[in-house]
């Protein structure tokens, strides 16, 4: 092992830029020899990511510092000039407390888009919002902010599937939000949600960097809040298919790779540094080396999440479809919280084939309807999923919702599912 440079920032971008044969990562550009270069302007920049160009990829790359900076940069001449503040541009409330946290960038079907995984006490009581996923077709045109809760990750394949991923989470659950660009029909992103392994992921500073990588050929594992994934970059008729829980566990992954027939987990554990943790022990953040059917044999999939939670839900709404597939024990919450409510109906709708609805002839299924009403015992319901009972996607429908005043047509509901 030799050591290329030594560095006092926090570096977590990598890409293998395939028009110059150069690989970037940290302030540092590799050629095929081994030579090594330098953007002296980011040496003291926290670059958390590196994207392609929109307009000029043969030369140039965007480089996202962690704290908000965009910049774009010339792999041939290490120029690099600066294009946004996007603490600013985003709007994200920073003077009021909010720290931004860049994570991830990922230019793929003529956009640029960026995640942050800001989330804090106030995000989780949805007194503030400052995570973002975002994303910019190009000079010439305003950034679209895609959601306003924390995102870490986002990806995908440019030549199998044209499946943009992001991966994000909220006080809810863990978000999985789909473009899938080869279908113009479905010209629009597509939000799905997940279970959450552990609320130990929660916070900006322990969610770090989850991450979605190919490992042995054309495969994805997913990373997300305590959870591997098994994912396919292809989406079929804007959906995202074949996607299953493999395992639970509470490591710290910031990366993984493949790596001479080993999966390699990058390790963020906790660490003894200058002795400022007395607890520690023996220091845990190193790599470790093992192959991927190993993670079968890590924790069993749990998890918990919500579609509703204490929020007002207007007549007719349909909610995110819920991973439901690869869990063993399942059973749903739903909770009336309104004492004005005279009546509320809603269907529990399922999905056996991957499909979500998309397909032509594989519609959403009703597997059972729920009659509510405020202050008597059907304003809390538990729907206990029979054994074996398996499908991929769940959803809830609130069909009709009576009130004592003839102008209200909202019910504040909460949906929650716990796999065991």
């Amino acid at each position: 092992m030799v050591k290329i440079a030594d560095h006092r920032s926090t570096f977590a971008n990598r890409i293998l830029h395939r028009q110059t044969s150069q690989i970037i990562i940290g302030a540092w550009v590799i050629d095929m020899f081994g030579n090594v270069r330098t953007f002296k302007d980011l040496l003291d920049v926290r670059v958390a990511s590196t994207a392609e160009h929109l307009t000029k990829p043969e030369t140039m790359v965007y480089m996202l510092g962690m704290d908000g900076p965009l910049w774009e940069c010339d792999v041939t001449t290490l120029d690099c000039s600066q294009l946004f503040d996007l603490v600013k541009t985003l709007d994200i409330p920073a003077s009021q407390g909010e720290q931004p946290h860049f994570k991830a960038s990922h230019t793929m079907n003529g956009r640029l888009v960026v995640a942050s995984n800001t989330f804090e006490l106030n995000d989780f009581k949805g007194l503030q919002h400052g995570g973002r996923l975002a994303e910019w077709k190009g000079p010439g045109t305003n950034w679209t902010i895609l959601a306003d809760t924390a995102f870490v990750e986002v990806t995908g394949r440019r030549n199998f599937g044209q499946v943009i991923y992001a991966l994000g989470w909220d006080n809810k659950s863990v978000i999985l939000k789909v473009y899938e660009g080869e279908e113009t029909e479905y010209n629009y992103w597509q939000t799905y949600r997940l279970p959450k392994a552990s609320h130990a992921f929660d916070h900006l500073w322990q969610t770090e960097w989850p991450r979605i990588r190919e490992v042995e050929t054309e495969r994805y594992l997913m990373d997300m809040h305590g959870m591997f994934y098994e994912l396919s970059p292809l989406g079929w008729a804007g959906s995202t298919w074949g996607i299953r829980p493999i395992s639970q566990h509470l490591r710290v992954i910031p990366d993984f790779t493949s790596f001479r027939g080993f999966l390699v987990l990058g390790g963020n554990q906790v660490s003894s540094i200058m002795d400022n943790n007395v607890v520690t022990g023996q220091s845990q953040s190193n790599l470790w080396f093992g192959k991927t059917d190993d993670l079968w044999s890590f924790g069993k999939p749990q998890g918990w999440g919500a579609v509703w939670r204490t929020e007002d839900v207007v007549k007719g709404s349909i909610s995110d479809p819920f991973l439901m597939t690869g869990f063993d024990k399942k059973v749903l919450h739903v909770i009336l919280h309104d004492d004005n409510v005279l009546s509320a109906v809603l269907q529990v709708e399922v999905d056996v084939t991957g499909a979500a609805g998309h397909s032509q002839y594989e519609k959403w299924l009703q597997f059972r309807q729920l009659q509510m009403a405020s202050g008597d015992q059907s304003a809390y319901q538990i729907v206990t999923f029979p054994e074996g009972f398996s499908v991929h996607w769940i959803r809830l429908v609130l069909t009709n919702c009576y009130t004592n005043s003839a102008f209200d047509n909202t019910c504040k509901l909460t949906a929650y599912f716990h796999y065991t």
